[in-house]
């Protein structure tokens, strides 16, 4: 069976036409290792649509949440690696395994499991309070907190997840100490913020851009080198005098060992997905911009932005895990 899959696979060069026939055969999943709502499930949705009608088959979005992003990545990295099992993963991919060996734990999973497939989006992450809260500037937050520290709480999407590692870089920067309150997810955490759980919150622009313009929520700066197109008059964190950079981005990853006439199909498929004026036009409603790279190109970037947030982890270390 499996060298009539292998056969069948090697057929495939190039995506269209005939090998539409050989591959996919079947539904493809895509695993988001968080609840819907936040970044990866906002940018997993469309492409899985897209991505489903330009290969004639359907691509399924699952949100398999948990310990920060750990239980659904850690099940595609065991998923059997066909082509038919993919993950919508965040930076924290990386940030994981490192979290676990500092709390002394085995790793749910290892980054050379997996097969970079393609980086899809990348934006700054966002610092957002409530609109009718106290805080009318990030000086004002950083103000309280100086006061009172430890009892200004955050959200995140979990232990040494994205936003988790996003907010402590800004604390060390501010010189503050405030109070971590993880949840399952973004979506999770921007509900809390907006139900008046905690204090502050880092968010990806997509999120948040929404319930800011409705004035639910207020942007006090963001983790960019600049400012966001989308939030012009939000300023930078570096340009308010804080070193505190961070990216949230999404990438496509498969299981490592996919054949690789498998993995080139994958490549193109998600390639003409990115470039579908359908994915644009849903990407520009969520004011997220493509960041598009292909497999080389991504491991690449991974490779380096990996090796900075372990870095950044490592400077937290080991935290109590309220």
């Amino acid at each position: 069976m499996k060298r009539r899959t292998l056969v069948a696979a090697s057929l495939l060069l190039p995506w269209p036409a005939a090998a539409q026939d050989a591959y996919p055969t079947k539904p493809i999943q895509i695993i988001v290792p968080f609840p819907p709502g936040g970044v990866a499930d906002i940018t997993a949705r469309p492409l899985a649509h897209v991505m489903g009608r330009l290969v004639k088959q359907s691509v399924v979005v699952v949100n398999k949440a948990g310990a920060g992003g750990s239980v659904g990545t850690a099940q595609a990295a065991r998923a059997m690696p066909d082509g038919y099992t993919m993950l919508l993963a965040l930076s924290s991919i990386s940030v994981l395994p490192v979290a676990d060996r500092l709390q002394g734990r085995p790793a749910a999973y290892e980054l050379d499991q997996f097969a970079p497939v393609a980086l899809i989006t990348a934006d700054p992450t966002v610092l957002v309070v409530r609109a009718d809260g106290p805080y009318k500037t990030l000086k004002d937050l950083v103000d309280a907190a100086k006061a009172k520290p430890g009892t200004i709480n955050y959200g995140s999407s979990g232990v040494y997840g994205t936003l988790h590692v996003a907010m402590e870089i800004f604390a060390q920067a501010a010189g503050i100490k405030m109070f971590h309150i993880p949840y399952q997810g973004g979506g999770p955490a921007v509900a809390a913020l907006l139900a008046g759980q905690i204090d502050a919150l880092a968010s990806g622009p997509a999120p948040a851009i929404g319930q800011i313009k409705a004035g639910k929520m207020r942007a006090l700066a963001v983790w960019g080198d600049e400012r966001l197109p989308a939030m012009p008059d939000v300023p930078s964190m570096k340009e308010l005098g804080y070193d505190a950079t961070f990216y949230i981005w999404s990438g496509l990853f498969a299981p490592a060992g996919v054949p690789q006439p498998v993995m080139t199909a994958l490549r193109e498929a998600v390639k003409r997905t990115v470039e579908d004026a359908e994915f644009k036009e849903a990407m520009e409603k969520v004011e997220t911009p493509i960041a598009y790279l292909d497999a080389p190109d991504f491991k690449t970037f991974l490779d380096r932005d990996a090796a900075r947030l372990r870095l950044a982890v490592e400077r937290i270390g080991k935290v109590a895990e309220n």
